[in-house]
């Protein structure tokens, strides 16, 4: 329907031209939805002339039904005009979309990485001209190209780049998710309805020409084709009633099809099984198949009568209900017989080559199910993971072998797992379930069923099963599985509280692992599922530890592990170095589960520049990665991070949203954080008694927010909040544990969160040599360390000695404000007053002016990094950092990126 009038769609295309108008300014995404025929391609259509007129660059893309199983055919499509960009691209995204593309070869890239490069390739694009991205039957788009696409109109900003995506009803694709706004298309009205049918059909009979109206209900397609499907009957025929309109219409269709010479149809049921479309590969196939030769003229007739038409030796079906209509009415032995032609003229492309013999095969076959699993080894060198995902699935159909079978299916749940695909991953178990399963393809079972539960769904009962599957996995040398097991048992007991029986039990299973001892791996199922227990193990095989070269994945579970057991400094170090690596990857999904631990250690160590954007980041990606117990997690830490800043309606809005989120699933690290937020919050502002409340809920086993690991870090804040108001023998019992606790094990921030409670608990003869002692003892540890200064100078001023208690006031007071602490400074201003000195105002704090991400980008400008390399690491076009550091400068007062260091440098803003 390009390039024809548009009738009842003034309101809609007004939209869209609107979506072009505000380029200036912003980029604009957009989802035209509609059903079969109602006219979504021709809006599309109707912008394409407009757009060129006004300058824009136009990138166009179609889905193809049976294009959807080649990972980034559709993205191919898009980039294919402006391919020669691709080599200024930064390495590791040049390299991701070569391999992508296939013309390249490297290691298998992230697919947020090859989505980082698409975006990338459109701001490159969209600086010369402003871009609109067209992307018509977006739910036949293969699901690579779908998720990139959705990658990429989610981070516009101020880019100039419109993405219109035209999409059926009901159709599910991952567009869909990326909360873009929608624009539904239903059928025209009687007046637009009836003007449109008599520029088409102007000598219908008044009969027939009521009956189209009605049969045809608005949609422009059923107003255009019925017209010559009801030509041929008589007044008082009608269509079959009972046919839903889509059916009518490819009915009508394939009548048109039928009136076509037998040379013509053969060409058209073979272009309607062709995923490319080319002309050439379509007249080899259909030669195959008539056993005579055939040429290309013999499309014209299909082209006169409207069915196709050819552009660049490109077929192209005018509506994809041609297409369905056409093989609909083709006999399943021709379909069969089309597909093996097809195989035959594909030899030198081998995935449509083995895709299509697969088509063809109608019972087992080995030869074709390897060709299928290796289609799937290359998809993932490429990329395309959900492309191997059914490459697996359709391989397993045709395996003979029921143990072969069954391992094909695991392997392709397993790389469905990595994609977040939670209702395939439960197709695929469901197909495994009634087979024959070894010892081995049983543990791999278990594991993945248990890998988007982080270890909530049945936790007591399946980490013993996993702990005794891993055992066996250990002594038939599966070190690898044994591990994987392992840690979906030691993340249940992180994310649950099993009891001391279960966490040693699987301590003692991954004794049996016969692994290098400091192997990360093992190290964090130590520390997840045993961290008093087996945190001297830990500690110990910590430190000195090398962190690993290049494996980012073995990094971040070395962090996890001196996470879990108090070594925060050395878990930011670690988590730190991890998230740079998995930013260079592209791999976005641990990237978040990174973060998380990284704002974790951050926030104990009162590291505020570090947790603030590391929170935020984190909760962003775990919604666009659809991790929702991580998406809680991180905004309880974000509550953390802004009752530390003093912001305490943002803690108490952002608490209480993780709270709605983990109390169905019971995730105790989400409530004992909320808990943690809730009590820092009260803490810093003098709310001692409200403080002591929230933080004791920690310390008893019968609350859901009780946590093993999370109570040792929270020992100094319970005493602390206690000691001040007034309620120390409360305290005690708490105490008494958490030493008989710390006699089992090193754990850094339980032995100085038992060192800063004898010191404020302490009776007044014995307190000052304790509190002596704490400051030396936490010299490493600026936050509890200035929180020991308070405390200590309040105690003195307390003992009437202010003179001595100004000094460690100051200094308390000079550190947090250094550190972004806001309610802490304030606190120490207090003090100071009441001893008798008037403090000066706390500088205003560059995290006071900036947003979490604002601070982020921030940092990465004074340290030298371009507008380019900051988008790189934070996923975002260079021209949405520029516009941020845009707004960043006058909110900091000043003019230039290279005034940032001194400001960033020392955290205040004059």
């Amino acid at each position: 329907m390009a390039g024809t009038v548009l009738y009842g769609r003034t309101t809609e295309a007004r939209r869209l031209r609107e979506l072009l108008d505000g380029l200036g300014t912003a980029g604009a995404a957009l989802i035209v939805r509609g059903g079969a025929g109602i006219g979504k391609s021709a809006l599309l259509a109707d912008l394409v002339p407009i757009a060129k007129a006004r300058g824009l660059r136009v990138l166009s893309t179609t889905g193809v039904e049976s294009e959807a199983r080649l990972p980034f055919a559709g993205l191919h499509q898009l980039l294919r005009p402006v391919l020669d960009l691709v080599e200024r691209l930064p390495g590791p995204q040049r390299a991701a979309m070569g391999t992508a593309l296939g013309t390249g070869a490297g290691s298998p890239p992230d697919l947020f990485l090859i989505a980082l490069a698409a975006l990338t390739l459109l701001g490159d694009v969209a600086n010369g001209a402003a871009v609109l991205v067209v992307v018509d039957d977006a739910q036949w788009l293969d699901p690579p190209s779908a998720e990139v696409l959705a990658f990429v109109a989610r981070r516009l900003g101020p880019e100039p780049i419109a993405v219109l995506v035209a999409t059926r009803d009901g159709a599910r694709t991952p567009l869909d998710a990326a909360g873009l706004d929608e624009l539904a298309l239903t059928g025209l009205d009687a007046d637009a309805s009836a003007a449109l049918l008599d520029s088409r059909a102007a000598g219908l009979s008044p009969a027939m020409r009521a009956r189209v109206l009605a049969e045809a209900a608005g949609n422009p397609l059923a107003l255009v084709e019925l017209p010559v499907a009801l030509g041929a009957l008589d007044a008082e025929a009608r269509p079959p009633q009972w046919l839903p309109l889509t059916e009518r219409l490819e009915h009508a269709f394939g009548q048109r099809a039928v009136a076509l010479p037998a040379a013509t149809r053969t060409l058209l049921l073979v272009a309607a099984l062709d995923e490319a479309g080319g002309v050439a590969e379509v007249v080899r196939a259909a030669t195959t198949l008539l056993g005579a030769g055939v040429t290309a003229d013999e499309l014209a007739p299909a082209v006169s009568a409207g069915l196709v038409a050819i552009t660049d030796d490109r077929l192209d079906f005018r509506h994809p209900l041609m297409r369905s209509a056409i093989r609909q009415a083709a006999r399943p032995t021709r379909l069969q017989e089309a597909h093996t032609a097809l195989a035959d003229a594909l030899v030198d492309d081998p995935d449509r080559h083995i895709w299509h013999h697969a088509a063809a095969s109608s019972g087992p076959d080995e030869a074709i199910a390897a060709g299928l699993d290796a289609a799937a080894t290359r998809a993932v060198r490429r990329g395309g993971v959900e492309a191997a995902v059914a490459a697996l699935e359709r391989a397993a159909q045709l395996t003979p072998d029921p143990s072969a079978r069954a391992a094909r299916l695991l392997r392709a749940a397993e790389l469905a797992t990595e994609l977040g695909r939670r209702d395939t991953v439960a197709h695929l178990l469901r197909e495994v379930a009634p087979l024959e399963l070894t010892v081995s393809l049983r543990a791999r079972m278990t594991w993945i069923e248990d890998v988007f539960d982080d270890g909530i769904r049945d936790p007591a009962e399946g980490a013993v099963q996993l702990a005794d599957r891993a055992e066996e996995e250990a002594v038939a040398g599966e070190v690898d599985l044994a591990l994987r097991l392992l840690w979906a048992a030691a993340q249940r007991c992180f994310w649950s509280e099993l009891g001391d029986g279960v966490r040693r039990r699987v301590a003692a299973a991954a004794d049996t692992v016969p692994c290098d001892p400091r192997d990360p791996r093992l190290l964090a199922v130590l520390a997840f599922a045993a961290p008093i227990d087996r945190g001297s193990t830990v500690v110990e095989r910590l430190v000195p530890l090398p962190m690993p070269d290049g494996d980012a994945p073995a990094a971040r579970l070395l962090g996890n592990a001196a996470m879990a057991v108090g070594a925060f400094d050395v878990a930011l170090a670690v988590h730190t170095a991890a998230a740079a690596q998995l930013r260079a990857q592209g791999r976005i999904g641990l990237l978040a589960r990174t973060l998380l631990s990284q704002a974790n250690s951050a926030v104990h160590l009162g590291d505020l520049p570090t947790a603030i954007p590391a929170a935020a980041e984190a909760t962003r990606l775990a919604e666009e990665t659809s991790q929702p117990n991580l998406l809680a997690l991180g905004q309880a830490y974000e509550a953390a991070t802004a009752a530390l800043r003093g912001h305490h309606d943002d803690a108490d809005r952002l608490a209480a949203a993780a709270e709605l989120a983990a109390v169905p699933v019971a995730a105790r690290p989400v409530l004992a954080t909320v808990q943690l937020a809730r009590g820092l919050s009260a803490l810093g502002t003098g709310r001692y008694s409200d403080a002591f409340d929230e933080f004791r809920r920690l310390f008893d086993r019968a609350d859901p927010a009780f946590h093993l690991g999370h109570r040792c870090s929270a020992i100094c804040f319970v005493s602390e909040s206690a000691a001040f108001a007034g309620r120390q023998d409360e305290v005690r019992a708490i105490v008494a544990e958490m030493e008989s606790e710390g006699m089992r094990t090193p754990s850094p921030a339980l032995q100085a969160g038992l060192r800063f409670a004898r010191a404020v608990l302490a009776p007044d003869p014995d307190a000052e040599p304790l509190f002596a002692a704490l400051l030396v003892e936490l010299a490493g540890w600026p936050f509890a360390r200035s929180r020991a200064q308070l405390a200590y100078g309040s105690w003195l001023r307390r003992q009437r000695r202010p003179a001595e208690s100004r000094p460690l006031l100051r200094a308390a007071r000079d550190t947090f404000d250094a550190l972004g602490l806001v309610p802490w400074g304030e606190r120490a201003r207090q003090e100071l007053r009441a001893s008798g000195e008037t403090s000066r105002r706390r500088p205003v704090d560059v995290g006071d002016r900036l947003t979490p991400q604002e601070l982020q980008i921030a940092r990465l400008a004074a340290a030298g990094l371009s507008n380019r390399e900051i988008g790189e690491r934070l996923y975002l076009s260079r021209r949405t950092i520029s516009t941020h550091l845009y707004r960043i400068f006058p909110k900091l007062g000043v003019s230039s990126r290279a005034d940032l260091g001194a400001v960033i440098g020392d955290g205040t803003v004059t």
